[in-house]
């Protein structure tokens, strides 16, 4: 059963008209007929080629055979190891789906390359890797591709049997991976957009090989998509879309989530993307921020900027609860955060701004003179960059943390952006909870780059009310990127300049901190952040 409940709401009068609207304009109904005039003209062509995603638990039932036969063929040859190269939409549902499954799946979402060459050495013997990539050109994917494949061939493998793709039809990466002969070409729905596709090839030719039951999702989502379209108050993405264009309306423009039990791994960072990359835009939209449970700071302690979520049953802290199935989960958000688009009048499939980080790594890449910056201050193993926003002098880890936390904007948020490995350096993420403990201001935790193609697009097209705390790092390993004139390494702090530089032509105060030693810069950027003065 999937339920969403109010547990508690300061504009109940407000979501209740909210949905009335929504029901008497046959919102949900139309919704689910592909309806693409529903956020108005300028989105309309967008909006006609992005609305296959509402029957994907019927038609992404024809995968199904194929998967299983690949499956077989590859097990067959002892090879039952997954690798998933992607990013945004290509990752974060397999993620989620296989770790709430308890299957071992890969991922592949990083520039790091530590975390790349601890991928690689896992018994490519045994190893499939799957290359998503809707475009066919992101440039980590491709990254990764060009690496695999080098690997494979070095060991004596046949590299073309063991890569998987998984793309939109016509685009380059389909037609070259059928050149080069490779395993097996997934071609997924084209009128689905990438944060919009768990239920498509993206999110179920990983999942499935990994060893995921992407079947029973199928039936999930399809039991609530009865509900979903239908024009009705009770209809439960009616709901969460009413409680989130009331809360906006007065100024709670965050959604904070915690997990409260619901068995599901890691359903936030998934819902983070679809949230902040569908509303963030025209100087609106809503943040979502992930935490580590029901009980941690910015949730238990949430203002009047944040509506909280509880993922489960729920919490005496939470303002909803909303209690499903992986399957059925996925669908409900979607079908929400499509309505609550139409709430705050905005086109909830496109996503204008993210292009411009892209642009400025690689013109970055094209000079890498240019990323040489000096620091404005050193502070034992961290090096302090971009503190032009302050008037402060700064000479220490703990001054410039203080200095940005001065400007953040009162009701304004923290975003810190670790650009380093997320399995083994995963220990940064509780710098998330210490800052917004000591700063009582909402506070996100994204890696880099997988962020920018999550909450990047929010970050330049929101409420530009945030703060940027930016982690980079000296990598022991490095990796050549094949046909390519550029390391992994150069590419990671590219990107990190990059965004950190588009952030900046937006008037937000970004501090980058380099982390000489790893291990060392953690621990002097917790004591920093326990001093007094941050």
């Amino acid at each position: 059963m999937t339920s969403v409940e109010i547990v508690r709401s300061p504009n109940a009068d407000q979501v209740s008209t909210i949905a009335a609207d929504l029901v008497a304009d046959s919102v949900p109904s139309k919704l689910t007929a592909q309806d693409p005039t529903l956020w108005g003209p300028e989105a309309e062509s967008e909006a006609s080629i992005r609305l296959s995603w509402t029957t994907l638990h019927e038609s992404s039932r024809a995968l199904l055979p194929e998967l299983v036969a690949l499956r077989a063929e590859l097990h067959a040859e002892g090879v039952d190891r997954v690798v998933l190269a992607g990013m945004g939409g290509s990752s974060l549902a397999p993620e989620v789906i296989t770790r709430t499954a308890g299957v071992p799946l890969v991922v592949l979402d990083t520039t790091d390359p530590a975390q790349v060459v601890d991928a690689l050495a896992g018994d490519l013997e045994r190893t499939v890797i799957v290359v998503s990539s809707k475009s066919g050109g992101t440039v980590e994917t491709d990254s990764h591709r060009r690496i695999f494949e080098k690997a494979f061939t070095d060991a004596g493998i046949n590299a073309a049997s063991r890569i998987v793709v998984v793309t939109d039809p016509g685009s380059p990466l389909q037609k070259a991976s059928e050149e080069a002969g490779y395993r097996k070409v997934f071609l997924a729905d084209p009128n689905v957009g990438g944060r919009y596709s768990a239920l498509t090839a993206f999110g179920l030719v990983p999942s499935y090989l990994a060893g995921a039951d992407v079947e029973a999702l199928l039936d999930d989502a399809a039991e609530v998509a009865k509900v979903v379209s239908q024009d009705s108050v009770d209809n439960p993405a009616v709901i969460l879309a009413g409680v989130f264009g009331a809360a906006h309306a007065h100024g709670a423009e965050k959604i904070i989530f915690a997990d409260t039990g619901s068995g599901i791994v890691g359903f936030g960072d998934w819902a983070e993307q679809l949230i902040a990359e569908s509303t963030g835009k025209n100087g609106t939209g809503l943040l979502p921020v992930v935490v580590e449970g029901p009980g941690a700071p910015g949730f238990v302690d949430a203002r009047t900027d944040a509506t909280t979520v509880a993922i489960g049953p729920a919490t005496g802290s939470a303002n909803i609860a909303v209690e499903g199935r992986l399957g059925a989960q996925f669908l409900l958000w979607e079908y929400a955060t499509a309505l609550v688009g139409r709430v705050l009048g905005i086109n909830p499939f496109d996503q204008p701004d993210v292009e411009a980080a892209k642009k400025a790594s690689r013109a970055l890449l094209d000079a890498p003179a240019v990323a040489a910056t000096i620091p404005s201050f050193v502070d034992g193993p961290v090096e302090g960059h971009g503190t032009g926003w302050t008037q402060r002098k700064v000479h220490t880890v703990a001054e410039a943390l203080a200095a940005i936390v001065e400007v953040t904007p009162e009701h304004g948020y923290i975003s810190v952006q670790a650009y380093l490995d997320r399995i083994d350096d995963a220990s940064f993420e509780l710098l998330r909870a210490e800052i917004a403990k000591r700063t009582h201001l909402q506070t996100t935790f994204g890696w880099g780059p997988r962020f920018l193609h999550s909450t990047g697009q929010y970050h330049k097209g929101g409420h530009q009310n945030g703060v940027f705390i930016q982690i980079t790092g000296e990598s022991g390993d490095d990796l050549e990127v094949p046909g390519r004139p550029y390391t992994l390494a150069q590419l990671q702090l590219a990107q990190a300049l990059g965004d950190g530089q588009v952030l900046a032509e937006h008037g937000r105060p970004v501090l980058r901190l380099h982390l000489e030693d790893r291990i060392a810069g953690l621990a002097q950027l917790v004591e920093a952040v326990q001093e007094d003065g941050s």
